[in-house]
């Protein structure tokens, strides 16, 4: 089995974050690899490993980082691979890696999602893969309808909840 997303993050501390993604790909069999590569600490490892995504049947790489930030758009430099940036939140709420990876300068594009919010990464990994993939597009769709389902689900248990001034 060989991977067609990677997730990477510059410390496995952000494991505790990213294994949100993990879970969610895995529940999409969707077969995935993760590392550790930093891009101040290991650059020629991420070069090596940018370089030969695609060559290794990457689709989508999934790259989160904190405080500075760079890995997810160094990764981006040397890939024509969609890259996703999930900002960590390691310091100053996360305001910090969430900008340093959606201001990326033109022609180096990394889609980012909120901070911590590795679920939404794996989800727009899914939907990017999903568009080649028709048997991937119907599990897509639903778990898009069962997110559905539970919030009506959440709406028939609120109205079972009684307060003297609740009107509904």
């Amino acid at each position: 089995m060989k991977p067609k997303v990677s997730i990477i993050m510059g410390s496995t501390s952000d494991l505790t974050v990213m294994e949100k993604a993990a879970i969610l790909l895995n529940e999409f069999e969707i077969p995935f690899e993760i590392n550790a590569l930093s891009a101040h600490r290991t650059p020629r490892e991420v070069e090596i490993f940018a370089t030969n995504a695609r060559k290794n049947g990457i689709e989508v790489i999934i790259a989160a980082a904190g405080m500075a930030a760079h890995l997810p758009g160094v990764i981006a430099s040397m890939t024509t691979i969609p890259v996703i940036g999930v900002p960590i939140n390691a310091s100053l709420d996360g305001m910090d890696a969430l900008l340093a990876i959606v201001q990326m300068p033109p022609g180096i594009p990394v889609a980012t999602v909120g901070i911590n919010a590795s679920l939404n990464a794996a989800i727009l990994a899914i939907q990017i893969m999903a568009n080649s993939d028709e048997k991937l597009q119907t599990k897509l769709s639903q778990y898009k309808e069962d997110l559905k389902t539970k919030i009506v689900e959440a709406n028939e248990q609120l109205s079972k909840v009684k307060y003297a001034f609740k009107t509904n």
